[in-house]
């Protein structure tokens, strides 16, 4: 149009400004303490299992923005999936469980993910930092199982849960409920554990 923006009244931008070292201050006590441990896990290298447990609304999401953005200001990678997809357009490049970890729609016992050990996706999540899991309450078992075989082979580790990756699983076991189709109780539980 003709115009420069130096024509209009806009405020300069702030560059001193770092997401990464201002979203820690932002978290209460439990998330601060979630996310000290978490990080410690990540750069020790060795490996954890996390469960973030909360109702909605308790700022489980907001935990996990502060561990993405501060991976990924580190130029750490981090995986961050959910279950139902809602979570995706909330969560900076969350991806949906079964798309990013390549979970067959139908799984038996000892299933496996399907990706190969030399693809792209056994690479991103061979160098991966972090790997979040949110709403897993919502997803059968076979799928952690899944993934926790894959991981396992991939790194090499297949004696220590997950390859030895640092895995944060969050949920809320008291909303969810699996749907068996036409499922008895002890089906329903069955398909939880």
């Amino acid at each position: 149009m003709g115009k420069d923006k130096r024509s209009f009244p806009l405020l300069d931008i702030d560059h001193s400004y770092n997401e990464a070292n201002h979203i820690p201050h932002s978290l209460n006590t439990e998330q601060r303490s979630t996310y000290d441990m978490i990080m410690a896990a990540v750069c020790s290298k060795q490996g954890g299992l996390f469960f973030v447990d909360g109702p909605g609304g308790t700022g489980k999401t907001f935990l996990y923005r502060a561990l993405l953005t501060k991976l990924h200001s580190s130029d750490k990678l981090a995986v961050a999936t959910h279950t139902s997809g809602v979570i995706v357009d909330v969560m900076p490049g969350a991806r949906m469980a079964h798309s990013c970890f390549k979970i067959p729609l139908t799984l038996q016992e000892d299933g496996w993910c399907s990706f190969m050990k030399q693809s792209g996706t056994a690479k991103l999540l061979q160098q991966a930092a972090l790997i979040i899991w949110d709403e897993v309450s919502m997803t059968k078992r076979q799928n952690m199982e899944a993934l926790n075989n894959n991981l396992r082979d991939i790194m090499g580790r297949s004696h220590i849960p997950f390859g030895e990756k640092t895995i944060v699983l969050g949920g809320d076991f008291r909303q969810d409920h699996l749907n068996v189709r036409k499922g008895l109780r002890a089906q329903i539980f069955g398909a939880s554990l």
